[in-house]
């Protein structure tokens, strides 16, 4: 027993009580089922009646094309009310239900129809994956143990509804990204874009190119802090195996998510050049990146062996992830080393536009060089053949063929532009999307060391497909995405506080028709949904909750 209370013990104490002043319990308490969740559905009309109670005599009804499906619902509801129910086929005269069925008369592919009434639940969908997200509306909506009478239609405003997560800056274990793709489920999206390789870290065992893992993966230091003069000397790597990539695979299928795998090139390949110095222009020596940014470093794309290597590359990707569509990158790749190389520049005269010597290279430029025209098609051809799309970001805009999947993270005009000829887009601009920036303007007390502000607000501001577009380039707008770069995330707890509460936002962005967005409102369904992240122990960001955060400074 303490008898004298100092100053340290009472701040202790004070922290104990902030801390035990909220739990999930008493956020789901103090607000009744009406089933505006996050996303908003589209659709919700209370009806009359008695309430559905939910015991432990309700049944899970599912047909065997389901019954994945009805387990998740199982396992969510012993999550959220201890209740363990039982699973059957057929309805049994007098018990309570949950029902889970597919209807002709759902007619999007992801829509469901969420009936509560006081003898049981149905949930009917398009396909499995609207039934699963009328899982999800209900298992948001569960505060207690009577679920009111209601009605809710629903469906996604758009196809894609993305996060992205890069695994070479820092790298993070099979069990994290499952815990990721979990939380991609829970807010209803259904595409994880899996960065891969970069200049920092190859992280994809790739059998005909062993050296890929085993140096590749490798690097031997990591700069401290904005790319001071200071390296940690530290030996840091990691890397996914063939049947951990597919594990996960298998892992997003269930949850109806895609893995879209992403291996950057003609840029962002020192990693790859480390492990292979002959696919450089100079033949190195190269070392995988210590520093953070753009290295100068790229492929030979006028050296044959280096399409071998693509193509070995993509072939055995395509084998893990059967996603249609591959990521091949294609951003920031300077022309230096090119216009140094006396074969590129041999290649360059055969286009009759030789970049010049004084050209240089700038992140922000739009004009593809033909040399990485020249090579992106051969990328595109090679995936085409093989009936799959290639997807890359905006830069690979200007020369790159009419059916080439464009991502905007330049802002959302390079995605208008390319909506409006005709190429499909992935909205993710740097202005709303990018998720490594802080948070909030005063980052004293931020874990990142990364720039920019994108406060929530933003991000639920942005609109990927606004009236400004040609209804024809709004249907080429497939959705949108938030990016997780991780030169600044050393750790799986910095990756979920910097996706959230912000992904929340971005799933309504996604999901819900402009004309159903309200900031106020949606902060207090973000409030009730915040009971889910404390209940699977995710960090988020309590800028919305001061009385939530720790206080900023401690006096002993």
């Amino acid at each position: 027993m303490i008898t004298r209370i100092g100053g340290r013990h009472l701040i202790f104490t004070s922290l104990i009580m902030c801390l035990l002043s909220f739990s999930p319990a008493s956020t789901l308490a103090s607000h009744p089922t009406d089933y505006e969740v996050v996303p908003m559905p589209q659709r919700i009309e209370m009806q009359k009646g008695e309430p559905f109670v939910l015991n432990g005599d309700v049944q899970i009804i599912a047909g065997e094309d389901l019954l994945q499906e009805a387990g998740f619902l199982q396992a969510y509801l012993k999550d959220l009310t201890d209740l363990s129910l039982s699973l059957a086929s057929k309805r049994e005269k007098k018990k309570a239900y949950i029902e889970l069925a597919m209807s002709p008369k759902v007619t999007s592919p992801e829509g469901y129809v969420l009936t509560i009434h006081q003898k049981g639940i149905t949930i009917e969908g398009g396909s499995p994956a609207g039934v699963f997200y009328g899982i999800q509306t209900l298992r948001k909506s569960i505060v207690g143990r009577q679920i009111p009478a209601a009605v809710v239609t629903d469906a996604p405003r758009f196809t894609w509804r993305g996060m992205h997560l890069d695994c070479s800056r820092h790298f993070f274990s099979t069990d994290f990204i499952k815990k990721f793709i979990d939380l991609l489920a829970l807010h209803n999206m259904n595409r994880f874009h899996w960065h891969l390789t970069d200049d920092q870290g190859w992280r994809i065992e790739i059998k005909k190119w062993p050296k890929l893992i085993s140096i590749g993966s490798q690097r031997s230091g990591t700069i401290i802090g904005t790319n001071s003069d200071i390296d940690d000397g530290i030996p840091y790597g990691g890397y996914y195996t063939q049947e951990e990539a597919r594990d996960i695979v298998r892992y997003a299928q269930e949850r109806h998510i895609t893995v879209i795998p992403e291996i950057d090139m003609p840029g962002h390949m020192l990693a790859a050049l480390a492990s292979y110095p002959e696919l450089g222009c100079t033949g190195g020596p190269y070392q995988v990146g210590h520093y953070w940014g753009v290295y100068k470093d790229v492929l030979c794309v006028s050296n044959e062996r280096v399409y071998q290597f693509v193509e070995d590359v993509l072939t055995e990707i395509m084998d893990i992830f059967p996603s249609e569509v591959i990521h091949i990158g294609g951003d920031e790749t300077p022309t230096d080393k090119w216009q140094q190389c006396p074969k590129c520049q041999a290649l360059n005269a055969t286009f009759g536009t030789a970049t010049t010597q004084n050209e240089e290279f700038s992140p922000l430029t739009s004009r593809l060089s033909p040399l990485q025209a020249h090579f992106t098609k051969r990328v595109f051809d090679f995936l085409t053949s093989k009936g799959r799309r290639a997807l890359g970001w905006d830069e690979i805009l200007d020369g790159s063929p009419q059916d080439a999947m464009i991502m905007s993270w330049r802002g959302t005009e390079p995605g208008a532009k390319a909506a409006e000829t005709g190429h499909d887009v992935v909205m993710t601009p740097t202005t709303f999307c990018y998720f490594d920036y802080q948070q909030v303007e005063d980052t004293q007390f931020e874990p990142s060391r990364c720039g920019g502000f994108i406060p929530i607000e933003k991000v639920y501001s942005l609109d990927p497909a606004p009236d400004s577009l040609s209804v024809k380039a709004r249907e080429h707008i497939l959705g949108a995405q938030a990016n997780l770069w991780t030169e600044y995330m050393t750790n799986e707890a910095m990756v979920e506080y910097q996706a959230l509460p912000r992904m929340s936002a971005l799933s309504e962005v996604q999901w819900t028709q402009p004309e159903r967005k309200d900031y106020d409102a949606f902060k207090e369904r973000l409030t009730r949904l915040t009971a889910l992240f404390e209940l699977y122990h995710y960090q988020y960001a309590k800028h919305l909750w001061p009385d939530r955060q720790m206080p900023s400074r401690w006096q002993f």
